[in-house]
């Protein structure tokens, strides 16, 4: 999909890949709708596009457009198309990229509340917007959704079992919109990041597990600015699945080759991180 002088929404705008994601569209032409729950996110936004440099012949603050909300509120987010469309003048694309993980605790140690936010944000978060904004991209002569699932929505990782469900959810919903739209003008993608630097876990409002660290050290991270421009490439080739991250082609080769030795791996190496 060109991306040139399209309008594109990104969730989660204001940190992390979400940032990212808008800054790569910015780069390339675009203009962009950043949405997030946190207003103080979307101004570091604004002030970090305002001392960017212009990109052709409109300066990128003036293709820029942030709006405050949650995307787990469904009456918020259906008034955004009408919001986005009269500050933007159309909408392309969506990319629903806000997501929080879980507390590093087994299922059985999971309070429902928790169960429920992450539910919640990541895949009925991800569905409000679909619903809100697909009968507006039907309407454009191309557009595309891109949905960011996760490594764990392929692949069990324990003290993330809930996440992980969350994010497989996406996955299929992802999937399933791909089969549903694609005889249509609407692109569809799913993004399955590995490991990345980001601050989704103080986002999500939890503690870094102890022995994260170490763990970093031996899984080295990719920047937010790589899995952003891996995921804005995969757009453009209109690609159904992106894989972000050499652990997370690694590991989808490997599970579907042999799902339990997939599984036992993944186990042995988040076993320090979840509680005794």
């Amino acid at each position: 999909m060109k991306i040139n002088d399209k309008t594109f929404l990104v969730t989660g705008a204001g940190s992390g890949i979400g940032k990212e994601i808008t800054l790569a569209l910015l780069a390339k032409g675009a203009k962009v709708a950043a949405v997030d729950m946190r207003a103080e996110t979307l101004d570091e936004l604004r002030k970090t596009v305002a001392h960017s440099i212009s990109s052709g012949s409109s300066n990128k603050a003036d293709r820029l457009t942030t709006h405050v909300a949650n995307i787990t509120d469904r009456a918020a987010v259906e008034k955004l198309p009408k919001e986005v469309i009269a500050e933007q003048g159309s909408i392309d694309g969506i990319m629903n990229v806000a997501g929080i993980i879980q507390p590093f605790v087994k299922v059985n140690d999971l309070e429902f509340d928790a169960i429920e936010r992450v539910m919640n944000v990541n895949f009925y978060g991800t569905l409000n917007m679909v619903k809100a904004f697909l009968p507006e991209l039907l309407k454009r002569p191309e557009a595309h959704i891109v949905n960011v699932s996760s490594m764990g929505g392929f692949l069990p990782v324990p003290g993330q079992s809930v996440y992980g469900a969350s994010k497989a959810a996406v996955k299929l919903l992802t999937e399933g919109l791909y089969a549903e739209l694609k005889d249509t003008n609407v692109h569809v993608s799913v993004v399955f990041p590995g490991a990345t630097a980001t601050n989704i876990t103080e986002n999500s409002g939890l503690k870094v597990p102890a022995g994260a660290d170490t763990q970093a050290q031996n899984f080295p991270m990719l920047p937010a600015s790589e899995a952003a421009r891996i995921i804005v490439n995969g757009m453009e080739k209109n690609k159904l699945q992106i894989f972000t991250g050499k652990d997370s082609n690694m590991m989808n080769l490997l599970y579907r080759l042999s799902p339990k030795f997939a599984t036992d791996l993944i186990a042995k190496q988040m076993k320090s991180l979840l509680p005794k």
